[in-house]
């Protein structure tokens, strides 16, 4: 078991700060010791108490070769897992997927309705798996469904058609489940680019797909540093997935399916350290509309799943901060700082057993300043968009205050990333990916009546956020 990267460790191990929601631990002598290395082994209850603790607050992730859960002691065979593809006339796609699958898998490929379902039968029938055609075309959450009925082995993994896996994608991520407390684990998908010569756009989605969850492992959880995975490749334990995704949702049932699964008490892992590859769109055209598409999946996660969906979480403090900053007047900064002071001292006195609480204190509020920052550019470029550029017509402040953020997002992503592209290209991309996705929000806001999709949440504030996001349809911050 080792500490996440994200948690900062206070001297001796005194003080641990991490997890999402933010949390400041003060761990014991016993903790302290275990801890000493940033790592340690389950070897009795003590340890295993303590791993637990920090399993399930997103402060630890699981570590090979020690023991505990995903350690190399623990590799569930072959035939513990049937692999499910939804398709739908791609049989070269498929062709390739099943190849790169590797052998001793029962594999069911799911016909959502293909106009020509012949290829897909022969393609299947090449490769040994077993066929199983739908009269009508259902959406892929509802074919993986069909498919998961016919699962018998303890694991499934579902894979997309335009997938393709390395031979070891599958057996690493099954180690997860040496925790009987996981339900799901995905790997990191990156792109296909088999010609090697991607375009423009192509390039941005190796760097910034939004199948890409990041580099760093992670506990799954809504407004945790990774909040949902992709059922581009996903694999669960069947006794812990009931009926599997809800088939009336085209798009965002992985969230659903996640946020369902971890509501229910089950751990969802993120392993970054696997590998699976996705074919991303090449061209313009049909990449903004899958972003879009994306996009109008928040409408009805909204309506089932509340405040998770926020755009944004801000504690009050930090709204009265986005505010001055916004306001671009003489006394802005002055009461920026004053906001950041006071927030400091606050905290500083609910961190009394920390040995240097208003220094913890500062590196807190530090941390709040910039994910309020960031909270707040998203809002103005992606999520509220259209209410920016109306705003942009009659203030300049607001025009000054977009076009800087536009430039420090973009500047920002580029740095982290590590892009293949240049900046200009990389900028133009990064607007027409938030343009789009945003598009897509308001359309289904606009579709099912309701702006909770698009409404933040204010800490402290609830029975005003309840109001404002109950739906008349039928159907990640720090504080």
């Amino acid at each position: 078991m080792q500490l996440s990267g994200r948690v900062r460790v206070g001297p001796e191990n005194r003080v641990l700060t991490g997890g999402a929601p933010l949390r400041v631990l003060f761990p014991n002598a016993a903790a302290r010791n275990l801890l000493a290395g940033g790592s340690f082994s389950v070897s009795d209850e003590a340890s295993a108490a303590l791993a637990e603790k920090l399993l399930a607050f997103g402060m630890a992730d699981p570590a090979a070769g020690d023991g505990a859960p995903a350690g190399d002691g623990y590799r569930p065979p072959a035939g513990t897992v049937t692999v499910v593809v939804p398709v739908r006339d791609r049989p070269d796609q498929l062709d390739r997927l099943l190849g790169s699958i590797g052998s001793g898998y029962r594999v069911i490929v799911v016909d959502d309705a293909s106009r020509s379902p012949q290829p897909i039968a022969d393609t299947a029938a090449a490769h040994g798996a077993r066929y199983l055609p739908l009269p009508v075309n259902v959406g892929p959450g509802a074919a993986r469904n069909a498919g998961l009925a016919l699962v018998q082995t303890p694991y499934v993994a579902f894979v997309d058609s335009d997938m393709v896996l390395d031979p070891g994608t599958i057996p690493e991520l099954l180690r997860h489940f040496a925790d009987p407390g996981v339900a799901l684990v995905a790997p990191r998908i990156l792109g296909w680019n088999p010609d090697n010569s991607p375009g423009w756009i192509c390039r941005y989605e190796d760097s910034r797909s939004s199948l890409d969850l990041g580099r760093r492992a992670s506990l799954v959880h809504p407004r945790g540093p990774v909040s949902w995975l992709p059922a581009a490749c996903l694999v669960g334990r069947v006794d812990a997935l009931g009926g599997g995704f809800s088939p009336e949702l085209r798009v965002a049932e992985d969230v659903d399916l996640v946020w369902s699964v971890v509501r229910r008490g089950w751990r969802v892992r993120y392993e970054p350290s696997v590998a699976a590859r996705h074919e991303h769109r090449r061209e313009v055209s049909a990449w903004l509309a899958r972003k879009a598409f994306y996009g109008t999946g928040a409408h009805e996660l909204a309506r089932r799943h509340g405040n998770s969906v926020a755009p944004a979480v801000l504690a009050p403090w930090s709204v009265a901060f986005l505010l001055a900053l916004l306001a671009q007047r003489r006394w802005s900064l002055p009461v920026a700082a004053a906001l950041a002071g006071a927030t400091t001292l606050r905290l500083s006195r609910r961190l009394r057993r920390s040995p240097q609480p208003a220094r913890l204190a500062g590196v807190l509020v530090g941390q709040g300043i910039l994910a309020a920052l960031g909270q707040g550019s998203a809002l103005l470029l992606r999520h509220w968009w259209p209410l920016t550029i109306a705003g942009c017509a009659f203030s300049a402040r607001l025009r000054r205050a977009a076009l800087l953020a536009a430039a420090v997002d973009a500047g920002v992503e580029y740095v982290r990333t590590g892009a293949d592209l240049d900046p200009l290209r990389f900028a133009a991309a990064r607007r027409l990916d938030d343009l789009a996705y945003g598009a897509g929000v308001w359309r289904g806001a606009i579709r099912g009546r309701s702006v909770g999709a698009l409404l933040p949440e204010i800490t402290g504030l609830p029975a005003f956020r309840r109001r404002s996001s109950r739906s008349p349809s039928p159907g990640s911050g720090t504080s």
